[in-house]
């Protein structure tokens, strides 16, 4: 018994510094959890499905904030906002056109933010911050053209159209597809186009003119261009950046722009109002105008759109929107909540309504 005791003594003393270490090792373990965890964000995003998981991933490597993704159309977007204004599940938009973000922050369901980066972004994005009261920054741009399978209308000697025009021509009876402006933000961009190009009578008469060569409305505004690369159809109406992203991936896909003139879009960011998560939505907003972040369109999905970053590189073969022929578009009237309801009820009684 008399020598069990030292061992005993040494026993107790080896147990009570291994309930120190184990303690010690909890508590560095609960700080790396800590610093590990930092928060939660609730991203909507209106862009291209790779182009929103690059996003997703990247601010979540990053900062370590996990982040809570849905991807739909801008149009969707601004619904879903409206039905949840009472109690927001999202906490920041990213991308889509930017006339539903205009609409967004007019109706008071986004808010203000002053990022420190706005110093790098080019004039057009920061019009659109301005425009929006700061509720909404430019964080790319794109016109507004035509997708062409020229394999498809080569073999129907069509021969490919170059202007408005020439899209109410006969010959491309069931040849086109657009986006419903209800969930699309592109085919708002393009009716917003034409009553500005034509007035707004003459555009929808010239909808209704159109509305026989058209075999499908999508719901969303990139279906049509990848209906064209699949060989679904000959002709789109698209940002024709998406033209050039089908064409990249070996698609015999070429685009055109209207000789008239066209529009184009100016896709934006916002933070929502009442978000739950604002300190990570600010941090999100700061981060996707940096020059990095603005770089993953192209190097995640191909994505073509002019970065509103100075100094990210536009992407190679992107369309040169210095080289398109650019109308005047007014952001401030046709980004208005009550003018973007009244132009798409407008067209749901007088082209959605036709028969098919």
């Amino acid at each position: 018994m008399g020598r069990a005791t030292p061992f005993m003594a040494m026993l107790a003393v080896f147990m009570a510094m291994l309930a120190v270490f184990m303690a010690m090792l909890a508590i560095i373990g609960l700080s790396a959890a800590t610093a590990t965890a930092q928060g939660t964000l609730n991203l909507y995003c209106s862009v291209q499905i790779e182009w929103c998981q690059a996003m997703a991933t990247n601010f979540q490597r990053d900062t370590g904030i996990r982040v809570n993704m849905t991807q739909r159309g801008s149009g969707e977007t601004l619904a879903a906002m409206r039905a949840e204004a009472q109690n927001p599940r999202g906490d920041v938009w990213f991308g889509g056109t930017g006339d539903p973000h205009l609409a967004a922050g007019e109706e008071n369901l986004t808010q203000a933010h002053e990022s420190p980066n706005r110093a790098q972004l080019h004039p057009w994005a920061l019009t659109q911050w301005r425009q929006s009261k700061q509720r909404a920054v430019g964080v790319y741009a794109g016109a507004v053209g035509f997708g062409i399978n020229t394999e498809l209308l080569a073999r129907k000697g069509l021969k490919a159209p170059g202007c408005w025009s020439d899209l109410v021509d006969p010959r491309f009876k069931g040849e086109i597809q657009v986006a419903n402006p209800n969930s699309s933000g592109t085919a708002y961009v393009i009716i917003a186009t034409l009553v500005q190009i034509m007035g707004e009578d003459p555009a929808f008469a010239y909808l209704r003119q159109l509305h026989p060569n058209v075999n499908a409305y999508t719901r969303s505004g990139t279906a049509p261009i990848k209906a064209v690369a699949r060989g679904e159809t000959g002709i789109s109406l698209s940002f024709v950046h998406d033209a050039v992203t089908e064409r990249n991936a070996g698609f015999p896909v070429a685009y055109a722009t209207p000789c008239e003139g066209t529009g184009y879009e100016i896709g934006s960011m916002s933070i929502l109002r009442g978000a739950r998560n604002l300190a990570e939505a600010r941090r999100f907003y700061d981060w996707a105008l940096t020059e990095a972040a603005q770089r993953l369109g192209f190097e995640a999905g191909g994505q073509l759109q002019t970065p509103s970053n100075k100094a990210a590189p536009i992407p190679p073969n992107a369309p040169d929107l210095s080289k398109i022929r650019l109308i005047e578009y007014d952001f401030a009237r046709y980004g208005a909540a009550a003018e973007r309801k009244r132009l798409i009820e407008r067209w749901d009684r007088d082209v959605g309504a036709l028969p098919r």
